[in-house]
């Protein structure tokens, strides 16, 4: 075994002078930092060598790699959950779940398990807010059996009612959980201060909504928007166009596409005015979570140069981690918070949301409120420097070829601009926009995004805790945010209707 060992260091030796015979002892360097390397010249795919459309006009992204014999396929499509009444919330939930998990009309589910577990295909389904996905991964060299098992699940979904009462059961379950973890908490109280109770994206399944959500109902979605002519395809792996664009037509050919209207494009917009102040749900936690912020940007181009000034914004400011200024002074400086950032939402649909989000002990909430204002009025005021601008720069230009970094990635990439409406050039000129931004541009997009005087500051914990503030008196609540504090109810975890006390106590 020794000598064997030996011999395969010989070889590796030998292998390495041959390969490398050019390296000599003034060529190494003495530290890893010296090293030099040439600038990465990453070049995007075009969009459009990847691009067909099946003669229903489906389109489909599909790029080979033969490198292993396995074949991913997604398919979204537009539909989601603003396509549910407002009395049966869940219903998209449960439908994308049970096609899968509910079997086929030709197959029990038991049966479905055990088919896909032999073929070793991994097939799920799933419906979200504002679109619908539907995934199969599977060996190449049985993806014919995988396609029909694959198209079965979608087409004619059986909607078992006994894994309907199963999911139902176990999704109240969940519910009565939700006020276990004060962060599910503040993420629905801050949805409905930010954008109101009416919009879909505010509402919530409750035990009511659940309870009246039948299996006729599933059935009924699904015939009415799980439809070929509002899908879109993409395909990764061991496979070819000549191969698999067939095998699409064929299976469907025998769709005919269900009933129903056109799905309402784009989804309903989100119009609420959200009122400044400080809100607080009364909870008994060691630490405060806490959300500051405002409603950030509504998306009017894809090609807006406020759009890369702000990314670049919102990294100096509290996106960019340990280099950005929040985590650096309410984290790293002050020990105020274990992780302390932001993120300025630009919304496709509807505007999205200016969010400063951080986790305190109940005495330094108000400290760390104060230093992350100080923070957006600063970077509002004064020019970042020229460090910042170009670390902030760099990670998002050096990162960007990992958005394209397999098959899979590109494929899916491509067919998320489909489903936007994206044009494949936002791709093309990317690192120019955030390359082109300037320490002017930063501030221009601070001041005219960032708005002190319409602070919404939610906060999860124990308000005469909070309220006081610091044992050093470096800040408390009062005038800390314009408004008055707002008590919120802490809402029964499966109704969410409020009560007088913690349904937990």
């Amino acid at each position: 075994m020794i000598a064997r060992v030996r011999c395969l260091f010989v070889v590796a030796v030998a292998w390495l002078a041959a390969a490398f015979p050019s390296i000599a002892a003034d060529d190494l360097v003495s530290h890893p930092s010296e090293l030099e390397f040439a600038p990465l010249d990453f070049q995007v795919p075009r969009a459009e060598s990847f691009r067909h459309e099946l003669s229903n006009g489906i389109p489909v992204y599909l790029v080979e790699d033969h490198a292993l014999p396995l074949v991913d396929i997604r398919i979204v499509v537009r539909m989601g959950q603003f396509l549910e009444p407002a009395s049966k919330v869940g219903l998209a939930h449960l439908t994308g779940s049970l096609m899968r998990r509910g079997g086929t009309e030709s197959l029990a589910p038991d049966e479905l398990d055990e088919r896909a577990d032999f073929l070793a295909a991994d097939i799920s389904t799933s419906v979200g807010d504002t679109s619908g996905n539907a995934s199969l991964n599977c060996l190449s060299s049985v993806l014919e059996e995988c396609l029909d098992l694959f198209f079965d699940v979608l087409e004619n979904p059986r909607f078992d009612a006994r894994r309907l009462e199963i999911e139902k059961s176990n999704l109240l379950e969940e519910l009565k959980q939700r006020n276990d973890h004060p962060a599910q908490i503040a993420s629905r109280e801050w949805q409905w201060l930010l954008y109101g109770d009416e919009h879909f994206t505010s509402r919530h399944v409750t035990g009511e909504s659940l309870a009246v959500i039948s299996r006729d109902d599933l059935v009924a979605f699904h015939r009415s928007w799980f439809r070929p002519q509002n899908m879109m395809i993409a395909v990764a792996g061991d496979t070819t166009a000549d191969s698999l664009l067939p095998a699409l037509e064929q299976r469907f050919a025998s769709w005919s596409g269900g009933e129903g209207e056109e799905v309402p494009w784009p989804p309903p917009e989100a119009r609420s005015v959200p009122e400044p102040g400080v809100y607080v749900v009364e909870k008994e936690i060691p630490q405060g979570n806490v959300r500051i912020g405002h409603l950030g940007k509504e998306r009017q181009s894809w090609n807006d140069p406020d759009d890369a000034a702000l990314s670049i914004m919102n990294d100096i400011l509290g996106g960019g981690g340990f280099t950005s200024r929040l985590t650096k002074r309410i984290r790293s400086d002050e020990g105020l918070a274990y992780s302390a950032g932001s993120q300025f939402g630009v919304g496709t649909f509807w505007p999205g949301s200016f969010t400063v989000f951080y986790q305190s002990k109940s005495e330094t909430v108000a400290l760390a409120a104060k230093i992350a204002r100080e923070e957006f009025e600063r970077i509002r005021r004064e020019p970042v420097s020229d460090e910042e601008l170009r670390t902030a720069k760099a990670s998002f230009i050096e990162t960007f070829p990992s958005n394209f970094e397999s098959a899979r990635t590109v494929a899916n990439l491509f067919t998320t601009d489909e489903y936007l409406g994206r044009p494949h050039d936002y791709w093309y000129d990317y690192r120019d926009r955030i390359a082109a931004v300037t320490e002017d541009d930063v501030k221009r997009v601070a001041e005219k995004y960032l708005h002190p005087d319409r602070l919404v500051m939610l906060i999860v914990g124990e308000w005469e805790q909070i309220e006081k503030g610091d044992a050093d008196r470096r800040a408390t609540m009062e005038g800390l945010i314009d408004g008055e504090a707002t008590m919120l109810p802490l809402r029964d975890p499966v109704s969410l209707e409020p009560v007088a006390t913690d349904p937990e106590g």
